[in-house]
């Protein structure tokens, strides 16, 4: 076998187009609510206990796509190491499935953030209103750029606001998602009160490293939606039970979402519909109530959106080298 390729990061970020990779994320989640030629086994995690971490493997198999890959990662969640980020790190590797013979291994540094965000998308796209226009962005981290990188492809929001408990951190992320959206985008504005932050907001998303929830379901408006991405381990939360009991919960994943999510095992809220049959139109959402006012999309990432976004990638790849 020749030397196996190899496509990093930079490469990837190059080739990784935010606005197309929603269609992406989009038609593999309905393949994998329809159960048609997809086969995921729920993310296998090996906890570091010494260290703090999590080592997992996510492998998947897409028939239409003629997709078959892994993704290795790892989840040091507080990293001692200030030069190492903390978000997960991680490669994937596609397979020829006819065969099995190895295709390529590239970075998962972009794939990762942006896939999470394609998949809120997604949910913006299918359970909010097409006249929102505010956007909450809770947390400050590598997924709050990548959300705001994504989110502004499914709706003109005129506003986002971000908060995060670090001025420092705040300060940056404002300034590198003011970029994002450009000059003629959203206003982008930095708050230290979370009350503040979500009151009033159509659309939050949670981007954090929480195991406790960060805000109270009363301070939200009736219609918003939440894209509740952290908390991706059964004993932590990020949203409260206001919020998960008060909600519409769509996910990706029902099973992934009653053996990994803790907002929806502690909660112990009903889990509605997948995304993916939302986006199908086999489930539509129902009319709000009192005691459904609200959306969660609860987002914990799957394999099939990994290695469907390598798989794009790569053949973007191969016609650029051609």
């Amino acid at each position: 076998m020749e030397q196996l390729p190899f496509i990093p990061a930079s490469k990837v970020k190059e080739l990784l187009d935010p606005k197309k990779l929603i269609d992406v994320i989009e038609d593999v989640l309905i393949q994998f609510s329809k159960q048609q030629g997809v086969n995921q086994p729920v993310r296998s995690l090996v906890p570091v206990v010494k260290h703090g971490g999590f080592f997992g493997a996510m492998p998947a198999y897409v028939e239409t796509s003629k997709c078959l890959g892994v993704k290795l990662l790892t989840f040091y969640r507080n990293n001692p190491d200030e030069n190492i980020a903390s978000h997960p790190h991680a490669v994937i590797a596609l397979f020829e499935p006819s065969t099995g013979v190895p295709l390529v291994v590239m970075d998962g540094e972009h794939i990762t953030p942006l896939r999470t965000a394609a998949a809120s998308a997604v949910a913006v796209k299918h359970l909010s209103s097409k006249d929102v226009s505010v956007l909450s962005i809770i947390g400050t981290g590598v997924e709050a750029r990548s959300h705001a990188r994504v989110l502004i492809h499914s709706r003109n929001f005129q506003e986002i606001r971000v908060w995060g408990r670090s001025p420092v951190n705040l300060k940056k992320c404002v300034d590198d998602i003011t970029a994002i959206v450009g000059g003629g985008g959203a206003h982008v504005t930095a708050h230290q009160d979370v009350f503040e932050a979500v009151s009033e907001a159509d659309v939050i998303v949670t981007v954090t490293r929480a195991s406790e929830p960060i805000f109270h379901g009363e301070w939200m408006k009736p219609g918003t939606l939440v894209c509740g991405v952290g908390a991706v381990r059964p004993d932590w939360r990020e949203l409260d039970d206001h919020v998960m009991q008060h909600s519409w919960v769509v996910v990706d994943s029902r099973e992934g979402a009653l053996k990994e999510s803790g907002d929806v095992i502690l909660s112990k809220a009903e889990v509605y519909a997948e995304l993916g049959e939302v986006a199908a139109g086999t489930k539509k959402l129902p009319s709000f109530n009192k005691a459904k006012k609200f959306v969660v999309f609860k987002s914990l990432g799957m394999a099939i959106e990994d290695v469907t976004s390598a798989k794009y990638v790569y053949d973007l790849s191969k016609q650029h080298s051609s």
